[in-house]
């Protein structure tokens, strides 16, 4: 599976490492905000096209986890994300 942005989304990240994802089409703009984990999986993501297997595999490596548990936690926010409206899952 692999997840993208929805289209018109306004991203940042702070000076302490915290993801900032503005859907400034909404009324009011809708804000999704995140620490530093949400950043390096956002990140992760980006990096591999969206491909969320092989960002999970990154991060199992970078954080020194277990691939399955680093899975998990992706597949967990990435679905906060999609309820949130900020991404969408193409096949």
């Amino acid at each position: 599976m692999r997840v993208r942005p929805v289209p018109g989304l306004r991203i940042g990240v702070d000076a302490d490492g915290h993801l900032d994802v503005v859907m400034p089409q909404t009324l009011p703009a809708r804000r999704f905000r995140c620490g530093p984990v949400g950043t390096a999986m956002w990140l992760a993501l980006r990096q591999h096209d969206g491909d969320v297997a092989a960002a999970a595999r990154m991060l199992a490596a970078l954080w020194d986890t277990a691939p399955a548990n680093a899975r998990a936690d992706l597949d967990i926010w990435v679905e906060e994300l999609r309820d949130a409206g900020l991404v969408r899952a193409e096949p």
